[in-house]
């Protein structure tokens, strides 16, 4: 058993302990102190180099609660692009998931940031990647990997849910989520008047979080590479043919075009946010672009005149409950229905282009007055209250036959001589 120390033993050990003045201690220490302080320097120095010049781009869900406009929904999400180093950041709306949104997206923050990043990382997005058929994990798609090649950018991935891989892009979106839920507070309201509004507002929430890192930025913004000479495409080209019920499709969604333009090759033009019908070159039709798949857009000013020429294919059209643009003209469907019977079909559908050809609130405010004074109605009496017959009074042709004496009389005096003359009048 080992000897246990006494107070005044353990006393002289310490006594015997070489003691040294605070000047003395200070002075040993502050060797050590300089050596660390060059050490993280050195180290953050080097971490700063292999980190410029890289990204992290990301398309993030939408805020919850949503944002809306002009009192209604607003699905979307937000493309972020964070550089490594300083965390600046390019943000913008994308309407869903797509290459066309993710293609804008990137390009539009290598032209704000005025220069390339030499590596872009990001998650497995479905717009940037696919899964390999014959082998596991996933593989860059053709256009995605284009894009990178027009920008000589290296593309790095992470895991499949490891998103702790990507925590820079992943941080700094907590950090805007953070920053607009805040001014969204103080903005007192979530519903703006139009996306340019919401627009607006957001890019000043990104310039306020960007100003925090300025000298950061400016110092990243000489390792960027240049631009290319010019940007490429931020849309899709698709041709397809116009269905006899005068719809195409699009990206797995259905949508209508002009009756006119049935059984002709068209162009649709996929951008992020909305499609246009080309025709000869030319822009026939331009509506937003559905999210997802297996949905449709159909316009009843597109069908409603093939349908009033074949009214008994009205009871199965495929779409035949996109035909009420509102629910005043579901109920005057119904009550043609109680009233008419078979009827009813020929009956709407010729209100129907009455709304197409004329003015759709006009016919709507008809329709609630017959239905509000509980009157049997057809075609004739909206019409009557939309386009009332207003017979201008007939004239006399006799009485528009010219007096060409009257104007012989403007031709007397000093006037007429000066005009024989050849001289301009003074006045004149």
């Amino acid at each position: 058993m080992k000897p246990r120390l006494s107070l005044s033993t353990s006393k002289r050990i310490f006594l015997r302990w070489p003691r040294k003045s605070i000047s003395e201690r200070f002075n040993a220490g502050s060797g050590i102190g300089e050596l660390r302080t060059a050490r993280r320097r050195k180290f953050s120095s080097s971490s700063a180099t292999s980190r410029a010049a890289k990204g992290s781009l990301t398309l993030h869900t939408q805020l919850s609660p949503k944002v809306t406009i002009g009192g209604e929904a607003f699905p979307h999400l937000l493309f972020e692009f964070v550089l490594s180093y300083s965390k600046h950041r390019y943000v913008e709306i994308a309407r869903g998931e797509t290459f066309e949104a993710l293609c804008s997206g990137l390009q539009n923050a290598f032209w704000q940031f005025n220069g390339v990043t030499k590596v872009a990382r990001s998650d497995n997005l479905s717009a940037a990647t696919h899964e390999l058929a014959q082998h596991e994990g996933r593989a860059l798609t053709p256009r995605y990997k284009a894009l990178l090649e027009h920008y000589d950018v290296e593309s790095t991935r992470i895991r499949p849910r490891e998103s702790n891989e990507n925590g820079i892009v992943e941080k700094g979106h907590d950090i805007l989520k953070r920053a607009l839920r805040q001014a969204l507070i103080l903005r007192g309201s979530r519903d703006f008047r139009d996306r340019p509004e919401y627009e607006r507002f957001l890019a000043g929430v990104v310039d306020r979080l960007n100003q925090k890192k300025k000298a950061q930025f400016a110092e990243e913004r000489q390792a960027l590479r240049p631009l290319p000479s010019s940007r490429i495409p931020t849309y899709t080209d698709v041709a397809t043919k116009v269905m006899p019920w005068s719809y195409v499709r699009v990206g797995g969604n259905i949508y209508s075009v002009n009756s006119r333009l049935i059984g002709h090759q068209v162009i649709a033009r996929v951008h992020a946010d909305h499609i246009d019908i080309l025709y000869n070159g030319k822009i026939a039709e331009r509506f937003p672009r559905l999210r997802g798949k297996g949905n449709q857009r159909v316009d009843y000013r597109h069908v409603v005149h093939s349908l009033v020429q074949k009214p008994g294919a009205f009871a199965r059209y495929k779409f035949r409950e996109e035909m009420f643009p509102s629910l005043t003209f579901r109920l005057a469907y119904d009550s043609l229905v109680r009233q008419r019977g078979e009827r009813a079909d020929v009956e709407y559908l010729r209100i129907l282009l009455l709304a197409a050809t004329t003015y759709e609130s006009e016919v709507g405010a008809a329709l609630s007055l017959l239905m509000d004074v509980q009157e049997r109605f057809d075609y004739a009496a909206v019409k009557a209250l939309v386009t009332p017959s207003t017979h201008a009074p007939l004239v006399d042709p006799k009485k528009l036959t010219p007096d060409l004496p009257q104007f012989d009389e403007l031709l007397t005096g000093e006037l007429n001589a000066q005009l024989r003359g050849n001289q301009v009048p003074a006045h004149c």
